[in-house]
């Protein structure tokens, strides 16, 4: 049987052996995998900010290149992907073919997003490939998000309240725009939907701006924006995009964001891992996963990982953390119900391990040791929440 030390030092598993598992998950695991079709300045780096909740989401340095006109997003990081965007760019440049980059991207995406600006009329460089992309995959679902609205009322704030807080989650091919819009931005809204008729599935108007320009609020139109994704991603995606959430939970601190970022990507590979339906042969991984996972947090917070903390987790988490998985891995015995069960309570276990890591390493900094007695109560609190997180939906079963 592991001690705890021997756990949370990353044993059984060496370096090589981790990464050859992680990287044959991440090949089986579904990634809500968002494919931006935008001309540059139409919102592409402000709704990737606005999704993560990371400044550093930049489309340009944040993005990794992939091929000479593509890049690729992953977010937290490529380690732990809890999202996955990509670029493809180049739209409307002089000389450039994004034939071969569409029909690559095409059989990737989850979803593509095509954003526009709402004053933009040189559209056509987005409708030509937009239509290539409907008539060979009329599957893969396409959200078409109109950005800048302020564009048509400069100087002006956003109507109140949101004339379009009691409209559907996106709309379709609305008869009516809702009212209390001003009258250009109407004309401007209406000349879109023309213009793109029959080539999106849904459309969101939005008008993310830095806090500087001073609209409120700044992202204008984020909820409606995720109600939608979720609606047109397939079952099994909308876990993950449902656990982004938390990120936007009212978390201040950019370390707290990044720090639970981290913590629901590992999460959700830990749940991913387990749900295998052959017991005891993710133990290891998940192990490693959640050893890995304290080192990245106490890289984060600057503190160090010591005795003090390995004595506290023990108590925290009573101690016979492998003995309770073996237990655990036994329901697998039971079809579809078991290995869910136990997804669950794997991701949910990690998870509560982050976040109450998170609160410990925070405390640290301000110079506060809390007590193992503290740190049990953090670590119970989350165990819940994050089994809910990463229970699947009965009707993603069947796709």
């Amino acid at each position: 049987m592991w001690n705890l030390s021997r756990w949370l030092s990353g044993a059984p598993l060496d370096e090589a052996e981790f990464e050859r598992q992680r990287s044959q998950l991440l090949g089986t695991m579904p990634v809500p995998t968002l494919w931006l079709l935008g001309k540059t300045g139409s919102g592409k780096s402000s709704i990737v900010q606005a999704l993560t909740g990371s400044p550093e989401a930049v489309v340009g340095p944040g993005f990794r290149p992939e091929t000479r006109s593509t890049r690729v997003f992953d977010f937290p990081e490529a380690e732990t992907p809890l999202l996955r965007f990509l670029d493809t760019r180049g739209l409307g440049e002089v000389g450039y073919d994004a034939t071969t980059d569409l029909a690559q991207l095409s059989t990737r995406a989850s979803l593509v997003m095509v954003t526009v600006r709402l004053t933009d009329q040189a559209v056509e460089p987005l409708l030509t490939p937009l239509r290539e992309i409907r008539r060979s995959h009329p599957e893969l679902p396409v959200l078409l998000a109109i950005t800048c609205l302020h564009d048509a009322t400069p100087g002006q704030p956003h109507p109140q309240p949101d004339p379009f807080a009691g409209v559907p989650a996106g709309l379709t091919a609305p008869s009516a725009w809702p009212g209390g819009l001003p009258a250009e931005m109407t004309r401007c809204l209406e000349a879109q939907r023309q213009r793109f008729a029959g080539l999106y599935d849904r459309l969101v108007p939005l008008d993310f701006t830095p806090q500087e320009y001073g609209y409120d609020p700044a992202l204008w139109g984020l909820e409606r924006l995720q109600a939608t994704l979720l609606e047109l991603l397939p079952p099994a995606l909308r876990v993950a995009l449902r656990g982004m959430t938390e990120v936007h939970a009212a978390l201040q601190s950019l370390y707290d964001r990044q720090a639970l970022a981290l913590t629901l990507g590992a999460s959700r590979q830990a749940a991913a891992a387990a749900a295998v339906p052959v017991p005891w042969v993710d133990i290891p991984f998940v192990l490693a996963l959640q050893a890995r996972l304290v080192q990245r947090l106490a890289g984060l917070y600057q503190q160090p990982v010591d005795r003090a903390l390995w004595a506290q987790l023990g108590t925290a988490m009573g101690g016979r953390v492998a003995l309770r998985m073996l237990v655990r891995e036994a329901l697998k015995i039971v079809p579809w119900v078991g290995s869910a069960a136990n997804a669950a309570a794997a991701g949910g276990s990690v998870y509560a391990t982050g976040r109450a890591l998170a609160w410990y390493f925070q405390q640290r900094r301000l110079g506060h040791l809390p007590t193992a007695d503290e740190l049990r109560t953090r670590y119970q609190s989350q165990l819940q929440r994050g089994a809910e997180l990463w229970m699947p939906d009965r009707g993603s079963s069947a796709e």
